[in-house]
């Protein structure tokens, strides 16, 4: 066997080939579980988005056969080109969860490789769900050690972390050794990247997919042989000093184990179909209005005071696109405002062009006081905000969110859950065969096989 060198990497790949399933807490779990669900709900939903059909034809144009599902397709797809057409669909509509540790989109890269290996080598939903927490824990605490340092330099961190934590999952279901599931990680890193530049394009979508077909494809390649690098951290020309600024804190690797990111800072599940930045003030504005019973015509101004990072993210203020309008603070806020139930079908250019939700829009701002300069404010309110609301009577209110709805500290009810799982997944296939996917999923950590699990999922969309 080959030796493993006291590294970054060795420390995680030692970690993720050697911990016991059952040494997983039973909440950890659920929690994976959660995400799986909440991640396969917006995958089916995003399988009709447009970018998700290129990434489809662009599979079926490579005539990838295999044994594993990828919604929307026709015949299963080999697992590398399974975890891009999922992922790309996870993603599509920016519905899926994020994670502080590293400020991350986890499991919208994640779970289609897990799901993607899992049904190529036969595994169950108890194994799936193992694979998938140890492949969130790894990226969360590589993540972690990173300080969010990588985020602030400009990188789009789900692309460029998103692979090591799909790689990790992929070890484990291979049943890779330590050093073999070193080597994936190492070809993970090496090969990563992603700019915040793709902001607003199908290219953050398309993106997020080529992260988890990578992952797939490194730990498919280490299984086979193959060599990569083993102090990808640490060399000079190395992640941390190249992508990072030197920055890498290993104490977030050393905890793995003691230490669950799922439940600490945990997964934000969504609840409304847009970026997270802008999720604090949507919530701390409803809660004005339903204390100070307002209306629409009740409100003069929204001033949101964020971080910088919230500013930098939300940068359209007035939106001319669906992609554009998710990135947007005003319409997030106005749709919310407009819309009684804000879901997947308000985005749409008809939404847009609403004479009522443009009003409102035009009545929203941003700002970034000294509040966000204060020691820790911004690690206890990664993406918080401070919502002044002026009403016509001229009083202003506030109201403050460190953190959304959805998020570790204030969690969706499984009730939520199901409703979003149902809304998002109901219209592509039916309710009664959405209904019968949903009550297999929160049977997934038992005997369940993965290759039956979408058997009535699949099909063009």
């Amino acid at each position: 066997m080959q030796t493993v060198e006291a590294t970054a990497s060795a420390h995680v790949a030692q970690w993720a080939t050697g911990v016991a399933a059952d040494a997983i807490p039973p909440a950890i779990r659920a929690r994976a579980q959660t995400c799986l669900i909440d991640t396969i709900g917006v995958a089916i939903a995003g399988s009709r988005s447009e970018a998700a059909g290129f990434a489809r034809a662009l599979c079926l144009e490579g005539g990838t056969q295999g044994a594993s599902t990828a919604f929307g397709a026709s015949r299963p797809f080999s697992a590398q080109a399974a975890a891009f057409a999922n992922g790309t669909a996870a993603h599509a509509y920016d519905f899926d969860d994020n994670c502080y540790a590293g400020f991350v989109h986890g499991s919208a890269v994640i779970a289609p490789a897990t799901l993607a290996v899992g049904q190529k080598v036969g595994a169950s939903g108890a194994e799936a769900i193992t694979a998938f927490a140890i492949g969130a824990e790894c990226e969360y605490a590589f993540g972690a050690a990173t300080r969010n340092a990588l985020y602030e330099r400009g990188w789009w961190t789900t692309g460029v972390l998103g692979p090591l934590g799909a790689s990790m999952a992929a070890a484990r279901l291979l049943g890779l050794d330590a050093a073999r599931a070193q080597t994936a990680f190492g070809l993970a890193l090496a090969g990563a990247g992603g700019m915040k530049a793709c902001f607003g394009s199908d290219a953050k979508v398309l993106l997020a997919g080529r992260a988890s077909e990578a992952g797939v494809v490194c730990a498919e390649l280490a299984a086979r042989g193959a060599s990569g690098p083993a102090r990808v951290v640490e060399e000079p020309n190395g992640f941390a000093n190249l992508f990072n600024g030197g920055t890498f804190e290993h104490a977030g690797l050393a905890v793995l184990g003691r230490h669950w990111y799922l439940e600490d800072p945990g997964a934000d599940v969504k609840r409304i179909p847009v970026c997270l930045s802008s999720h604090a003030a949507v919530d701390a504005v409803l809660e004005l209005v339903e204390a100070h019973r307002l209306d629409a015509a009740d409100i003069v101004s929204i001033v949101c005071d964020v971080p910088p990072v919230v500013r930098a993210n939300l940068k359209y203020d007035r939106p001319h696109s669906v992609r554009e309008a998710q990135f947007s603070m005003p319409f997030a806020i106005a749709a919310a405002l407009r819309f009684p139930s804000f879901d997947l079908s308000r985005l749409d250019m008809a939404s847009l062009a609403d004479e009522a939700l443009v009003a409102l829009m035009a009545r929203v701002s941003m700002q970034t006081s000294p509040i966000w300069d204060k020691p820790g404010m911004r690690e206890y309110a990664p993406e918080g905000a401070r919502v002044i609301l002026t009403r016509r009577d001229g009083a202003p209110i506030e109201a403050f969110r460190d953190k959304a709805r959805g998020s570790a500290t204030d969690p969706l009810s499984a009730d939520e859950i199901a409703q979003k799982f149902l809304a998002c997944v109901s219209p592509v296939l039916g309710d009664r065969r959405a209904a019968n996917l949903l009550a297999r999923l929160e049977q997934l950590d038992g005997p369940v096989a993965l290759r039956d699990l979408f058997a009535d999922a699949g099909g063009p969309t």
